[in-house]
This record gives C-alpha cells, sequence and structure tokens, in this order.
C-alpha cells in the first residue's frame, strides 16, 4: 500500500476510534470495554474490507500502526472524556473527515486487488461504515447506517468518484481529494440541514 493510502488509514482510524470511545464511556464501561470499542469502530471496517479483497493478513495485524493509533486514541479519550464530550459538535464533524478519508481509502486499495469499479466503491463505503455498525452492535445499539442518517449513501459516492478518478489515470492525491470532498461536503449538509434518507410512516402492518 503507498504511503498515502496508509496516511488516509490511519488518520481516518484515529478519528473513528475517538468516537467508539465516547460510545463507551457513555455506556459505562471500563478501561477495557471503551478500548475494544474505539478498536472495533477505527479498524472494524478495514478489517472487513481486507478480509473480502483477500489483502490478508488484514492491515490491521500487519501493522503495528494500526493497533497503536486506536488505543492511544481510546486511552486519551477514556482519560479526557469531559473534554472530549464537550466538544461533541467537532467531533461529529471530524467524523464526518473520517468517513470521507475512509471511503476513499478502502476504494482505492480495492482497486490495488484488482476488484472492478462497482465492487471498488462498495469496498469504500464497506470501510467507512463497517466499523460503527460493530460498534453499535456491541453497545447495543440499532446501527446509525439503519436510522435514517445520510451516512453510507455519502461513502459509496466518494469511493464511486475516487475509483472513477484512478481509472481515468488521474493522480491518486487528486481522486483521493476528489472522493473525499464529495463524501465530506454530502455529510455536512446532511447534518447541518437535517436531510436523512426515507424512513417507512405509519404503523407497521402485521
Amino acid at each position: 500500500m503507498t504511503a498515502t493510502l496508509v496516511t488516509l488509514d490511519l488518520v481516518g482510524i484515529f478519528v473513528f476510534a475517538i468516537s467508539g470511545a465516547l460510545v463507551g464511556v457513555r455506556k459505562d464501561l471500563d478501561v477495557f470495554g471503551v478500548l475494544v470499542l474505539a478498536g472495533t469502530t477505527g479498524l472494524g471496517g478495514g478489517f472487513l474490507r481486507d478480509v473480502l479483497i483477500g489483502a490478508t493478513p488484514p492491515a490491521a495485524l500487519a501493522d503495528w500502526r494500526y493497533l497503536l493509533v486506536p488505543v492511544a486514541a481510546g486511552l486519551v479519550t477514556f482519560a479526557f472524556h469531559g473534554a472530549v464530550g464537550r466538544v461533541e459538535r467537532q467531533v461529529v464533524v471530524f467524523d464526518a473527515f473520517g468517513l470521507s478519508v475512509f471511503c476513499v481509502a478502502g476504494a482505492l486499495k480495492a482497486t490495488d486487488y484488482g476488484l472492478s469499479p462497482i465492487p471498488a466503491a462498495l469496498m469504500g463505503m464497506v470501510t467507512g461504515i463497517g466499523g460503527g455498525m460493530v460498534r453499535d452492535v456491541l453497545a447495543g445499539r440499532v446501527p446509525v447506517v439503519f436510522r435514517g442518517e445520510l451516512y453510507a449513501t455519502p461513502a459509496l459516492a466518494g469511493g464511486a468518484i475516487a475509483v472513477l478518478g484512478e481509472r481515468a489515470d488521474l493522480p491518486v492525491a487528486v481522486v483521493a481529494v476528489a472522493g473525499a470532498a464529495v463524501c465530506l461536503v454530502w455529510r455536512l449538509l446532511a447534518l447541518w440541514r437535517g436531510w436523512t434518507a426515507p424512513l417507512p410512516t405509519g404503523p407497521a402492518s402485521v
């Protein structure tokens, strides 16, 4: 994996790990529980992607930095959760940055392993949303992506932009910025304007 993709991965892991650790703190988990949620949130999506595309052993197990980053993020959040909680609005914005970074890194890595554009874009989405889904299941919550949040769709769009740009032989940095920007702007607009995915209306039939 290129240095650019590794950097994108590590930045995304750190941001996502903070959001996972915050969930653990608010569930009154001990330090081990907080670190587990930080690790699964930061590493879960990339782990799933690597297993699905045959990049084994997964980067999370082959490179010590991938394990150190979520542990550091979890410990910082556990120790200073009051301060981190007070800037949760900023953490949500950082989470959007993490999503945009992950969807691009995941899609580009999938293309490196020979996947065609559509599966590669899907792998970008999995990288972005997988860790959060595992976190929510472990924390006993319905995953955010199933509750109307516009989260998976921006990730899929960002991954698709990155894959198409890479197929057009554009520089990796250019396609990474373009894909991440599409995902980030969409996600931030959804947060700001309150946009959600369609939800069922009225009582469910039996």
